[in-house]
């Protein structure tokens, strides 16, 4: 996520008790246990790190074409033996390139602006590109995203690519326009088009990849594009607009964060910071005022103020201001913005399918989703941060349990609708003896002052609109900004990035889970549910820190060779391999040690499982530095977001999110350093090793 965008006051005034405060007290009991915090650093073996359990690791096939009317994923790959790191760790770089390990190389796919098909003009370095080219090429600001392989080729498959904010000083020649107090028509569509995601056919032809031109299942979703409103939401009075009086329908995604997928193929894209878009003027409702929407005088790009335009079609700009004017909801656009803050299912295999938000899995500033190792038999988990300081972590939980016949069907938002469209949605309490409880969001769920949900929110829908209220009612531990949810292949382990909160501070504590006053470090957690409960064990993972700070600051004894701040991407590898990726606030300046050594960059380490609650501390400690290795490091100011990779794992993707001065033109090498300055274009970066074998063994 992007500190461009990113949501800086806190809108949390619940008073829960705070991650922070119960991780402080949990790891002073667990110190004084064990003899003190210098001790729980030097007996950490009980949460060793090792090579992990079997899980898939896919094969590759030839290229097929790619044109199979229902290609599917392929067949569930064989699993691979035990595997360790085989790279050693880089050192830190502050260059306007990219830093790969010896013997790899990287080259740059898909930046910001290239064609997807004829319908758009090549990339304008002067920033001419009309709002048409945006809708047929890759949008800005690259983030989540998935490798979806054809039949189970590592040489040929759809790459999902979320695009999350715009700059709009780069998109357009000089800048943003405003005349007499109102945005031309035709930037504000560019803007629009320049959100959302892009599905993008990619083929490897003699080691390199490229998009393949005119693909039918090349297309994009954008700010604009009608999608279904699913679940307990869609239908209801919430969300009647003018442009669908029946509620089923609402224009456009934005702000596309973080991601997941599904066990039967299918792509979640998160909607985050979403709510600053809109504006309403007159009397928020208090779930407007919880979610972030602007009071005016104008939303975060000024959209609305396009309205009226002679070309404007359907309320297009007037839409993004939600300030109550008529006598019904579908009169005004009151409650557009109810149809924002999900997440977005999508068929990557199916051009004619329509994106589908999945309304029952909760309403917040969403930042990826995880799901539980598929057991079948038994209900689906799905886990999401929200982001934002002192918000919360969700578990949603099927209703339907998993049936393994699922992953083959080709009717894939069909199976969507099955097990996302009912279920509950949890919030989660951490306490400090390394438990933990989800607390459902229903009705019968009592609050801190003894009364139930049902008496604060009538209705389902009307918890799920007022997501944040709900889990304050009901006593959920606010925590440091969570964010990206991975579950390791094998074990079944949950782990979270919670990227940074430098306003907690004296007045408003930490607890276990957060233990930091000015967390700008963050840190990451993992937690096991109990199997048939609302339990689960949670320990913490590594703290982030310069090598240099002090023991309470740097309580995973990191070294110069894998200091790290403001953990935020986070992916497993089927193999095992936990892949971290850091946001570390470099485009605000450097401002914290870690920023000052280096750039933002990706880690990789193979963890255990999760240890007795009984434990001292965290897993990466003193002991074991050399299991977490810096693999990554991206051009100045860059955030480094987004990963999967080719199902046989020879080929690496991430993204580079608002560089400086990157990539350097009329090359595809992302190494190279920029010697001139450019309009600088997030992409996505491939690594692959130079001998073509598996990445980081």
């Amino acid at each position: 996520m992007s500190k461009h965008i990113s949501d800086k006051t806190v809108r949390n005034a619940s008073q829960n008790t705070p991650f922070s405060e119960i991780l402080e007290r949990s790891m002073t009991r667990r110190a004084v246990m064990r003899g003190g915090l210098a001790a729980a650093l030097a007996t950490m073996s009980s949460f060793g790190l090792a090579g992990c359990d079997s899980s898939s690791t896919g094969g590759n096939s030839t290229d097929n074409g790619g044109e199979n009317p229902n290609p599917g994923p392929g067949p569930d790959p064989e699993p691979p033996a035990s595997v360790k790191l085989g790279f050693e760790s880089l050192p830190t770089s502050m260059t306007d390139g990219c830093v790969v390990p010896p013997g790899y190389i990287a080259h740059v796919l898909a930046p910001w602006g290239t064609p997807i098909n004829d319908n758009a003009l090549p990339w304008d370095k002067n920033g001419n590109n009309s709002s048409n080219d945006l809708l047929n090429s890759m949008g800005m600001h690259h983030d989540g995203m998935h490798f979806f392989p054809l039949e189970g080729s590592s040489t040929e498959g759809l790459l999902a690519v979320n695009h999350e904010y715009i700059d709009e000083k780069a998109l357009h020649p000089n800048g943003p326009t405003l005349v007499n107090g109102k945005r031309p028509a035709e930037e504000v569509r560019k803007e629009i088009n320049a959100h959302g995601v892009a599905i993008i056919h990619i083929r490897r032809t003699n080691g390199r990849w490229d998009i393949v031109q005119n693909s039918r299942y090349n297309r994009r979703f954008t700010s604009a594009t009608a999608m279904k409103l699913a679940g307990p939401v869609g239908g209801t009075d919430w969300v009647k607009t003018p442009f669908s009086p029946n509620g089923t329908q609402v224009r456009g995604t934005n702000n596309n964060c973080g991601n997941g997928t599904t066990p039967w193929g299918t792509y979640i894209t998160a909607e985050e910071n979403w709510a600053a878009c809109f504006v309403n003027t007159g009397i928020r409702p208090p779930h407007q005022q919880r979610v972030g929407v602007s009071a005016g005088p104008v939303g975060r790009y000024q959209w609305e103020t396009a309205a009226k335009d002679p070309s404007e079609v359907l309320g297009e700009f007037a839409r993004f201001n939600v300030t109550e004017t008529g006598a019904s909801a579908t009169e005004d656009w009151r409650n557009e913005v109810n149809g924002f803050g999900y997440l977005v299912e999508i068929d990557p295999y199916d051009p004619s399918s329509i994106a589908t938000k999945r309304t029952s899995m909760g309403r917040f500033a969403h930042e990826g989703c995880a799901y539980s190792k598929p057991e079948a038999g038994k209900p689906l988990a799905f886990y999401s941060g929200d982001d934002s300081r002192f918000e919360y972590v969700y578990r949603f939980v099927s209703e339907a349990n998993w049936d393994p016949k699922d992953a083959q069907r080709t009717d894939r938002l069909a199976v969507g609708a099955k097990y996302l469209d009912k279920g509950t949605l949890y919030v989660a309490r951490f306490n400090e003896d390394g438990s933990g409880e989800w607390l459902a969001l229903t009705g019968s769920t009592k609050g801190k002052d003894g009364g139930t949900l049902a008496d604060k929110f009538k209705t389902l829908e009307e918890i799920l609109i007022n997501t944040r209220g709900a889990a304050d009612f009901v006593g959920a531990t606010p925590m440091d900004r969570p964010e990206w949810t991975a579950t390791h292949p094998s074990n079944g382990d949950i782990y979270l990035t919670l990227t940074n909160n430098t306003s907690r501070n004296a007045s408003t504590g930490t607890n276990p889970a957060n233990p930091r006053l000015n967390n700008v470090n963050g840190h990451i957690i993992r937690w096991h549910d109990e199997p048939g409960s609302n339990k689960f064990k949670w320990d913490i993972f590594v703290f982030g820190s310069d090598s240099g700070a002090d023991a309470d600051t740097n309580r995973s004894g990191l070294t110069d060779l894998n200091q790290l701040a403001s953990p935020d991407g986070l992916g497993f590898d089927s193999r095992g391999i936990l892949w971290i990726q850091t946001d570390n606030g470099i485009d605000g300046g450097r401002k914290n040690n870690v920023a000052r050594a280096t750039n933002d960059q990706m880690l990789a380490v193979i963890p255990g499982a999760l240890a007795d609650s009984s434990g001292t501390g965290p897993a990466i400690n003193a002991s074991n530095q050399s299991d977490l290795r810096r693999f990554f490091v991206g051009p100045n100011e860059a955030e480094i977001t987004g990963f999967s990779m080719t199902p046989d794992h020879t080929s690496l993707f991430l993204n580079i999110q608002h560089p400086v001065n990157w990539p350097a033109y009329d090359t595809h090498d992302a190494t190279v350093v920029s010697m001139n300055t450019v309009r600088p274009r997030s992409s996505t970066v491939v690594i692959q090793r130079a001998d073509g074998k598996p990445i980081a063994v």
